[in-house]
């Protein structure tokens, strides 16, 4: 697990490093759900983003949660008055650390899918809803889903 401590803050340093190279917005917030914790979001394009979470997975053994993942946006299919609803997905990955004596890593393949509404006027806000089939591919293959419900606030 001290691995874990040097880990997280260098994979949000880089997160960040990048998005402020790439001169988009940084969005930072939370999720709540399976898993719960932290989000990180940055816009590669206008449809192309990389999402990132360090979380608390609850569902098995408690579990330390890191994914990451590249996403594109529909803004076509949902049409709303104020602001927009786009529709998500895409691919990534997952490392869960497992708090057991043996401290089992789980690796596994995320697909997330999901709607993320962005407010409009100005509101530096989104809030976004997730269902994320994943299949662990290490130690032993394993599909699950995960399910979460967040806000970010955007940096620009």
């Amino acid at each position: 697990m001290k691995k874990l401590g040097i880990l997280v803050p260098l994979l949000v340093v880089l997160a960040v490093g990048t998005a402020s190279a790439q001169g988009s917005g940084v969005g930072l917030g939370v999720i709540v759900g399976e898993p719960t914790g932290l989000s990180l979001k940055f816009w590669q394009s206008r449809t192309t983003a990389i999402d990132f979470a360090a979380a608390w997975s609850f569902a098995d053994d408690e579990a330390f949660h890191l994914h990451g993942d590249v996403i594109f946006h529909r803004f076509d299919l949902i049409h709303v008055d104020e602001g927009s609803l786009p529709f998500y997905f895409g691919i990534g990955g997952r490392v869960k650390f497992i708090d057991t004596p043996e401290d089992d890593v789980s690796v596994g393949l995320r697909i997330p899918l999901g709607l993320d509404y962005l407010f409009g006027g100005g509101t530096p806000l989104d809030v976004f809803l997730e269902i994320v089939p994943i299949v662990d591919l290490v130690p032993d293959t394993d599909a699950s889903l995960n399910a979460s419900l967040g806000i970010r606030y955007w940096f620009q």
